[in-house]
């Protein structure tokens, strides 16, 4: 059986809305994702951090839930972590897409199964939500950090490009017009959801 993991990578949030304290909103973002992830049956839950942001990973998460301590808030640090490990696919994700549906997340892997690599870019702005892969890494995989990398750039150190598989995109929560695209009638995300007064 395939053992895939999911990994909330607790990266640099420099934005939060009018009012709201960057460090609480950030831990909200955090904690819903992870919220999310815990409830999926597709994957296991774990959390990246850097080490400056380990508190904030032991307060976020679940019981049981695997934190992986990485150099850098980037993706191949994350990967080679779930690959230590023993998971046969990882996926690692951006910790601010507090709303995110577990459709979304279930279409990042499931190009896996024929190709080595999958991202999901972010739907406004630039950058990724997040990037999937078989484990071991690909060795042609190159470090990425999501709020610079493309589905282009990616691509770029493949052997074909056809080896990375582009899938559903989803919004991060990186500025007000991602704020105003939020629906409040959708179930989930209570932690945002709390500091919005929602």
């Amino acid at each position: 059986m395939t053992r895939r993991v999911v990994v909330a990578l607790l990266n640099p949030v420099a934005w939060s809305p009018p009012g709201v304290d960057l460090l609480k909103w950030r831990a909200a973002l955090a904690e819903d994702v992870v919220d999310l992830l815990a409830r999926l049956a597709q994957a296991e839950p774990a959390i990246a951090a850097v080490a400056a942001d380990l508190e904030l990973a032991r307060e976020i998460a679940w019981p049981g839930t695997p934190i992986f301590e990485v150099a850098t808030a980037t993706v191949l640090p994350v990967l080679k972590a779930a690959e230590q490990a023993g998971f046969d696919q990882g996926a690692v994700l951006a910790a601010d897409a507090a709303d995110l549906p577990g459709m979304i997340l279930g279409k990042l892997l499931r190009p896996l199964s024929s190709k080595p690599v999958a991202v999901a870019p972010n739907g406004r702005g630039g950058g990724l939500l997040g990037v999937a892969s078989v484990l071991p890494v690909p060795e042609w995989l190159a470090d990425h950090d999501l709020d610079g990398a493309t589905p282009m750039t990616v691509r770029r150190t493949a052997p074909q490009p056809s080896l990375v598989e582009s899938t559903a995109e989803w919004r991060r929560l990186r500025g007000p017009e991602d704020l105003s695209t939020l629906d409040m009638a959708l179930e989930g995300w209570e932690n945002t959801r709390a500091l919005l007064g929602g």
